[in-house]
Formats: C-alpha cells, sequence, structure tokens
C-alpha cells in the first residue's frame, strides 16, 4: 500500500512539474520574436511583390474583365462559405482602389507599421484576393493564406518594424520622465493583458510550427506510398512536364543525370517525413538546409517561386532567436572587415628617408670650400 502510495505521489509531482513548465512556457515570455517578425517581413513583401508582378494582368485575374465572373464567384461562395471585399461592387473604380489599397496594406505590413491593425487588413486582403479567383491559386497562395491568419494572433511587430522602433523612443523619453502613479487596478489590468497578449502569440507560434511540421510530414508519407517516388522516378516525371518547365534546356540538362535525381528524390522523402522528428536537436539546422535546397530548386526548375519562397518562409520559425540577434552582429563584423583599410608604416621623421636628386649648396658656405 505504502509503495502505491509513494508511486503515485511521485507521478503525481512529476505531472504537476510538467503542467507548470507548460504553463510557465506559455505565460512566462514571448516566444520566437524575432522569428515571427521575420514571418511578417516574409510574407508581406512576398505577396506585395506577387501583386505588383500581376499588376498588368490584375483586371483578368481578380477584376471584371475574369473568366471567373462574380456570378459565378458568388455560386461558388453560397457552397464554400467564402467571401472577399472585391464583390461588393462590379465598378472598375472600386477594384482599382481595393488594389491599391491592398498594395499599401501589405508595404505598410512588412514595415511594420502599425501591426496589430495592419496584419488585420492583411488577412482581409488575401483572403479576398485568394478567394476571388480560387481555381487560379497553387500550394503557395493557400499556405500564404494560412499564414496571414495566424500571423494575427501574433506579436510580429515586437521586432524588426517601426513600431519597435517607435516603442524605443518613447522608451527613451520616458526614462528622463517622472513615472505617473497607477492604481492597483489598473496595475493588474496591464499584467493581464500582458499575460493573454503572451499566451495568445505563443499559441500563433505553434499552431504556425504545426502547421509546418503537418505539411512536411503529410507530403512525405503521401510520397512513400507513390511507385515512382520509390522507384526514384519521381523526379524524372516531374522535369518533363510541359506545365512545369520555364527552362527546358535547363530541365534537359539535369534529367541527364538519373542517379543523381534519384538520391535527391529519396532524400527529399526522407528529410520530410523525419522534419517533426529532428526539430528538438541540432539535426534540425542540415535537415533545413536541405529543405531550403530542395524549394530553390523547385523556384528554378518548375517555375514556382511563389510556392517555394512561402515554404522558406514558413521553415524561419524553426530557427530560435539567438539566430536572429547574431545575424546584426555578423553584418557589422563583416563591415568592419570591409571597411577595414591595411596600415601604411609612418615615416619615423623627416631625415629617414634621404632627399633624391643633388643637395644644394647652403647660402653662407664659400664654394671653394665645398670644392675642396
Amino acid at each position: 500500500m505504502d509503495r502505491e502510495t509513494s508511486l503515485f505521489t511521485t507521478v503525481h509531482r512529476w505531472l504537476r512539474g510538467r503542467v507548470g513548465a507548460l504553463w510557465a512556457l506559455l505565460t512566462a515570455r514571448p516566444l520566437s520574436l524575432y522569428a515571427a517578425s521575420v514571418l511578417r517581413i516574409g510574407y508581406g513583401l512576398l505577396y506585395l511583390i506577387f501583386l505588383l508582378r500581376e499588376f498588368p494582368h490584375r483586371a483578368e485575374i481578380w477584376g471584371p474583365d475574369s473568366p471567373w465572373t462574380p456570378a459565378l464567384a458568388a455560386q461558388l461562395f453560397d457552397q464554400t462559405g467564402w467571401n472577399s471585399i472585391l464583390m461588393l461592387s462590379d465598378s472598375r473604380a472600386y477594384f482599382e482602389l481595393c488594389y491599391v489599397l491592398a498594395v499599401v496594406t501589405s508595404a505598410l505590413f512588412t514595415l511594420g507599421w502599425r501591426t496589430r491593425v495592419m496584419s488585420v487588413l492583411f488577412a482581409v486582403v488575401v483572403i479576398s484576393f485568394h478567394a476571388r479567383a480560387i481555381f487560379m491559386t497553387d500550394g503557395g497562395d493557400n499556405l500564404v493564406l494560412l499564414m496571414a491568419l495566424y500571423l494575427v494572433l501574433t506579436a510580429c511587430g515586437r521586432r524588426w518594424s517601426l513600431d519597435a522602433r517607435r516603442d524605443r523612443l518613447r522608451t527613451a523619453r520616458a526614462a528622463h520622465a517622472p513615472q505617473p502613479v497607477t492604481s492597483l487596478y489598473a496595475q493588474q489590468l496591464k499584467e493581464a493583458r500582458i499575460t493573454l497578449t503572451t499566451v495568445v502569440h505563443n499559441c500563433g507560434i505553434f499552431v504556425i510550427a504545426a502547421q509546418v511540421c503537418f505539411l512536411y510530414g503529410s507530403a512525405g508519407l503521401y510520397k512513400v506510398q507513390g511507385s515512382t517516388w520509390g522507384g526514384g522516378t519521381a523526379l524524372h516525371y516531374a522535369l518533363n512536364l510541359d506545365l512545369f518547365q520555364p527552362w527546358p534546356g535547363l530541365s534537359h540538362l539535369v534529367d541527364e543525370f538519373p542517379m543523381v535525381i534519384a538520391i535527391v528524390g529519396y532524400v527529399t522523402v526522407l528529410v520530410q517525413v523525419a522534419f517533426p522528428f529532428v526539430l528538438f536537436g541540432r539535426l534540425k539546422y542540415p535537415v533545413l538546409t536541405v529543405l531550403l535546397g530542395m524549394h530553390i530548386g523547385i523556384a528554378v526548375l518548375m517555375g514556382l517561386p511563389l510556392f517555394s519562397g512561402a515554404m522558406i518562409i514558413a521553415d524561419a520559425v524553426f530557427l530560435p532567436d539567438r539566430f536572429y540577434t547574431f545575424l546584426p552582429l555578423l553584418w557589422r563584423r563583416a563591415a568592419q572587415h570591409i571597411g577595414r583599410r591595411p596600415r601604411t608604416r609612418q615615416a619615423a621623421g623627416s631625415g629617414s628617408v634621404p632627399a633624391q636628386g643633388r643637395p644644394e649648396v647652403p647660402a653662407s658656405e664659400p664654394r671653394g670650400v665645398r670644392g675642396g
């Protein structure tokens, strides 16, 4: 009986310790603030480039000239529950205004100006444009849509943003000003707000990480079931699809190395399946490097830069804050090294280097004396 009681007490203490540690991790401080800022900058800039690139074709994709007419879109919305601010009016002027506002919103979200508000507006923009032409999207658009929704939950403007710069200036000014006296109720309300914001942010980061893990894991398990991936020929067929050949000559050149293609296919499947299990050790760094190379290859060989860019940015959530804080230090050291000039030896004195040419005769010295 005593043994069972002791075992129960040990398990109970262990569970309390684990729950307490998890609660402290969730509420003590916001995690991965730099990673959240990288996601904000990456996805905001990616969608801004996407909107600017499609600017000449905007009317055919989302506007009044689209073959997917507003009537067809409305019928689809009735079935799927989607909606779009582009559907509020059929006017071309209204569409142009929405497009300009979408570009401005993406730019301000990237810069981190009033990030709380801009994150919501950016999510509305992505949802609206995605829903308006839902059959013209790919995996990259879907991932950007999910990340735009998740970033609303995070404090993605705490680092590398205009908001962070404004907060630093405000803190510097407040350091020299007398501190106002606040009531106990106001102090408790402020602490509750900070705790709630921290919890929501950490949950958002966890959801983003879980989404990426699920994406890689499911993609790897799906590939394992296919005979072409098991046979090492999947990439051969992908390189010979006319729809995914931006540079046919380059695709055919790569296709001339079947052994390399088979090895790359096996490594891809292995890395994707193992990805969720290597995140808590140093093995994640070479895995992330392999994934970076894989996505760059997809962007170049298959012409899917939006998808590859979205995946590369999503992988940044798994890098710790110390990695991002080290980058500016590394940049400053590189700049100092490049700007450093080799020092030349200073002359010891004016007489250390002999005068070149014939020395002149002093005016007070007679010529005869010098000649003798």
